[in-house]
């Protein structure tokens, strides 16, 4: 079931507030003439992956993030255990992106599973503006969403293009990968650089470079994105910010707003918000 708060067109495509709940566990397949880019406002489910079987065969599936594309033409298919999601959608024409390219802009592989979980920063705080614009319009608001749009897809094809940077250069190996996400699962306690690069017995300069070619960001920001996911639990769990940040070994509650915000857009008072009034909406929308 899909319910749309807010709707408005733009001149190269649309904007849509959604609210969507499904009774079983989604699984499903398909393709759309048009680019679909979604920012997720509830916790997206850990088990939700996409598959693009054109291109990876039908047996491999790459996790699917908060913010993610699904390219115009390209064949998909899709699972997840998420019951209920509220989305920021933005839809436009394949030829809109394509501006930004000398070339044909084919979807590789490495580009698909990059725009399977957008780490992009600028395109989530725009999506967020768009949506805090369309729910609360002000003065000359269609003007400011039509030109945040356009900025979300010149960020959008900055974001691919950095993906192909880095193609030539070696990544780390899957099982180096595997040690970084064990250690960063393992407690609360975040590691440092200098710790993750003797775990897989290379170099802090190596891990560095390699981490950014496999995973499209650098390991910084990779430990961070990490911390603020288990953030997000907890103050979904109910804990107070003060005792979130405590637990994060923040020694104050200002330094893990400036990275909360720094790396989801938003205050920890702010998300926690949010995340009350969806369920607010969704319990209200299930009498």
């Amino acid at each position: 079931m899909e319910a749309i708060d807010a709707e408005l067109p733009i001149s190269f495509g649309s904007i849509r507030i959604i609210r969507k709940s499904w009774a079983a566990r989604i699984d499903s397949s398909g393709a759309q003439p048009h680019h679909h880019l979604e920012l997720s406002l509830l916790p997206r489910s850990e088990l939700a992956r996409g598959s693009y079987p054109a291109h990876w065969g039908p047996h491999r599936f790459e996790p699917i993030g908060e913010l993610f594309l699904i390219p115009g033409g390209e064949f998909m298919h899709a699972q997840s255990g998420c019951q209920h999601q509220n989305s920021i959608v933005l839809d436009f024409a394949p030829s809109i992106l394509q501006r930004y390219f000398d070339c044909h802009l084919d979807w590789t592989s490495r580009r698909l599973q990059g725009c399977l979980d957008i780490t992009s920063h600028d395109i989530r705080h725009l999506l967020f503006r768009i949506g805090e614009e369309a729910r609360a319009p002000g003065l000359a608001s269609h003007n400011m969403i039509e030109l945040m749009a356009a900025q979300v897809v010149i960020e959008l094809a900055r974001y691919i293009q950095g993906l192909d940077e880095e193609k030539a250069l070696g990544g780390l190996a899957p099982w180096r990968l595997r040690l970084i996400d064990e250690r960063l699962a393992n407690g609360l306690n975040p590691p440092n650089v200098a710790e993750l690069a003797a775990l897989c017995n290379i170099s802090v300069r190596h891990l560095t470079r390699a981490f950014r070619i496999s995973r499209g960001r650098s390991i910084g920001h990779y430990v961070l994105e990490h911390r603020m996911t288990q953030a997000k639990k907890l103050i979904e769990a109910g804990m107070s910010i003060k005792s979130v940040a405590g637990a994060m070994n923040f020694t104050a509650s200002s330094n893990f707003t400036v990275a909360f915000r720094r790396a989801t857009g938003e205050t920890p008072r702010e998300y926690k918000q949010r995340v009350n009034r969806n369920i607010q909406i969704l319990g209200a929308a299930s009498h």
